[in-house]
């Protein structure tokens, strides 16, 4: 007589990741080099005795962050979905952390669907370097820079362009249509902070564009010239990619997201300007 045999329950668990990029050679695992993807799934794998592949939203490159990096897996066994993000912190690197996790329909795809995605630029526009900030933002300090100008360079962008002008070489990408959904520039103090939201981005896409932007706002190049070059796809004439420590995957969004806003709307803290208390004086004077 055979006896029954009970199937081990199968479920897809989604995970909001942050990651401080500056240790990894981005996010997609890659031979012999340490990446994002790589070190979650071998967390995982501690855990369930077993290889899984972890399928993320984006692909960020060597050196960019992320505050609200999506991915899914698939999980066998008994562990609720929301118990993941616990147990797989006591595992990873300090410089990744699972902000929380949670069940997700079979259907439901980190990647597939997505809506939009959106990064954050940040420039740090004193003369003087600071330690505290170099981390995270572009140090630029060789001319002053116009964010009414950079502002003006990105309206034209919004809405569905071919974008080549704007994509690096070596993508396995078939076209270089991009839906621009959103895209502002604003100062405070010090900081230049450049966001940029769309269905999809191109490989090396933000840091090729806030390269160029960078010209516009301190009169390298005009206003026109920056938007010819682009419509016209003159990648040639694209030369300069800004450095990848100012960019952070700031979010990805989703119409049927199950985890609540707090979470992972907008979870980089923004570098401001400090402020003069009066009558406030060192106390070594």
């Amino acid at each position: 007589m055979l006896e029954s045999c009970q199937l081990t329950p199968i479920h897809r668990v989604a995970l909001v990741i942050q990651y401080l990029g500056t240790r990894f050679h981005g996010w997609q695992r890659q031979k012999a080099q340490r990446t994002v993807q790589e070190e979650i799934e071998t967390a995982i794998a501690t855990v369930l005795g077993h290889h899984v592949t972890l399928h993320g939203a984006g692909r960020t490159d060597a050196g960019v962050h992320a505050a609200a990096q999506v991915a899914h897996f698939e999980a066998t066994g008994l562990i609720p979905a929301h118990k993941w993000a616990t147990i797989l912190n006591g595992y990873l690197p300090h410089d990744i952390l699972i902000r929380a996790s949670a069940s997700v329909d079979h259907r439901w795809h980190a990647r597939f669907s997505a809506a939009y995605r959106r990064y954050r630029y940040t420039l740090y526009t004193e003369d003087l370097p600071n330690l505290f900030v170099s981390q995270l933002s572009w140090h630029y300090y060789y001319a002053p820079l116009d964010e009414s100008l950079i502002q003006a360079a990105l309206k034209p962008l919004m809405g569905k362009h071919h974008l080549a002008a704007f994509h690096r070489a070596g993508s396995k990408r078939s076209h270089s249509w991009v839906e621009v959904q959103a895209a502002e520039c604003r100062r405070s103090g010090s900081f230049l902070h450049i966001e940029i939201q769309a269905d999809g981005f191109l490989y090396g896409m933000v840091r090729l564009l806030v390269g160029m932007l960078v010209q516009v706002g301190s009169g390298q190049r005009t206003l026109a010239s920056f938007t010819e070059i682009w419509k016209e796809q003159r990648r040639e004439e694209v030369k300069y990619a800004a450095p990848p420590q100012g960019l952070c995957l700031l979010r990805v969004g989703y119409p049927d997201f199950p985890l609540n806003r707090e979470i992972w709307y907008d979870t980089l803290p923004q570098f401001v300007c400090p402020i003069n208390i009066p009558g406030e004086y060192p106390l070594d004077d």
